[in-house]
């Protein structure tokens, strides 16, 4: 058992290497939401260049399972220390690159495509990521505490949202000509140093202390299909409302905001910042919960919450009152961090250690393919319905119902295993 000091230090670099890389990954979102369309993809109609900027926004998630496969390799067989200083760099280096990327104005077909291309690096990075920063944090906690640690690098999403969301806001106070022509590069250009802070944060971590007792003698993404491709499949199910329903209410949530309701950007990022900082409180209690009632009812009942809110949220938002635009953002972002605070600790906890990096990631990231497309096809689907949001409130209503079952069979698989052995380190 290591020491409470070291215990500190690995919650700390969980949570500040996860909230630069979501500060990053983020960051993508609310430009793809606000400029990209014009930078990008000016030829187009408006409607269109929206939509092929969500698309843009979407490829990031289609390589995951790659980047997760990739990463799970290198965390299980290398060590989790080393795949989090590679997702480190990669992000940190993809996204500044992107503030320094010419238009389409200036080197036309070449911007979008390199645009795709840095996008892609930033999804691999992302699919090592959350799943490291996650082990990390609950093969160091001690018993009856894997809640309370395994949420850290979970603080790390609204961290990032906040710092993208509101550098954001920030770039946008310059006048519209000079926010679309250089403004917006700002934000990203800022990555290179937070990258310098990242990397001095994660080199003074240990590595897992699990890790380095487990044997490894099987290629990590073989053996998980052949003998745990279940446990994917659960992990994707839990997961898929917090990858497919927080891209709704952000990134989605602007678009829709800015264009089919006609409300400033200003209004739209401030129903993204003020969710965010209230993600916190509600992410304390929910690892706190978690700990005394589990995390796989933690997960189902935060599900629960978002199906039973979905509509009312939307309903919310189309007021087009400022107030309870933000109150619907609130609401489904809050049902949402319930379960994400616990979610870590539930999926990590169904896979046998030696693998669990490859499964944990290869689950998360297959419902981050499904969860990255989603501000896609509902922007289609908006279109489609006459700027209509019921076809948003469907699929968050369906991906959270998804994701129920989900934590509810992961908690049954979780129970069996602990009635099957006698609990490791961590269970």
């Amino acid at each position: 058992m290591h020491g409470t000091r070291e215990l500190r230090r690995v919650a700390s670099a969980a949570f500040i290497g996860t909230a630069l890389e979501w500060y990053d990954y983020f960051l993508f979102g609310a430009a793809a939401a606000l400029v990209f369309d014009r930078v990008f993809f000016p030829d187009l109609d408006p409607g269109t260049a929206l939509i092929a900027s969500f698309l843009t926004f979407a490829i990031g998630f289609v390589v995951r399972p790659l980047g997760g496969i990739l990463f799970g390799h290198i965390g299980d067989r290398l060590g989790r220390r080393r795949a989090l200083t590679a997702t480190l760099l990669i992000m940190g280096l993809s996204t500044g690159a992107i503030g320094l990327l010419p238009g389409y104005q200036q080197i036309g077909f070449a911007a979008p495509l390199l645009l795709a291309v840095l996008r892609c690096l930033q999804g691999l990075s992302a699919a090592g990521e959350w799943s490291g920063a996650t082990l990390m944090a609950v093969e160091h906690a001690p018993e009856g505490r894997r809640g309370w640690y395994g949420a850290m690098p979970q603080y790390g999403a609204p961290a990032g949202t906040l710092l993208s969301s509101g550098a954001m806001a920030l770039a946008t106070l310059l006048p519209e000509e000079q926010f679309v022509a250089w403004g917006w590069r700002i934000p990203f250009l800022v990555s290179f140093a937070l990258l310098l802070v990242g990397f001095q944060v994660r080199r003074r971590i240990e590595e897992s202390p699990l890790f380095e007792r487990e044997s490894r003698k099987e290629v990590p993404v073989l053996a998980v299909l052949r003998g745990h491709w279940r446990e994917v499949v659960i992990a994707l199910s839990a997961t898929i409302a917090n990858t497919g329903g927080l891209y709704l209410l952000t990134t989605f949530l602007v678009g829709y905001g800015t264009t089919a309701l006609g409300l400033p950007r200003h209004v739209m990022l401030a129903a993204t910042l003020i969710p965010a900082a209230l993600e916190f409180p509600v992410m304390a209690l929910s690892a706190r919960l978690a700990d005394r009632f589990g995390p796989g009812r933690m997960c189902a009942f935060g599900s629960l919450l978002s199906a039973i809110t979905a509509f009312p949220v939307f309903l919310l938002v189309d007021t087009r009152s400022p107030v309870l635009v933000v109150l619907g953002a609130a609401v489904g972002i809050g049902m949402l961090t319930i379960t994400y605070a616990a979610l870590g600790t539930l999926i990590a906890s169904i896979f046998p250690p030696s693998l669990r990096y490859t499964g944990v990631a290869m689950g998360v990231n297959l419902a981050g393919v499904v969860g990255g497309l989603l501000p896609y096809f509902a922007t289609q689907l908006l279109v489609l319905s006459g700027n209509a949001s019921w076809p948003a409130a469907t699929l968050l209503l369906a991906i959270a119902v998804w994701s129920l079952l989900g934590s509810l069979a992961a908690q049954r698989r979780l129970g069996a295993k602990n009635q099957a052995r006698q609990p490791e380190s961590v269970a």
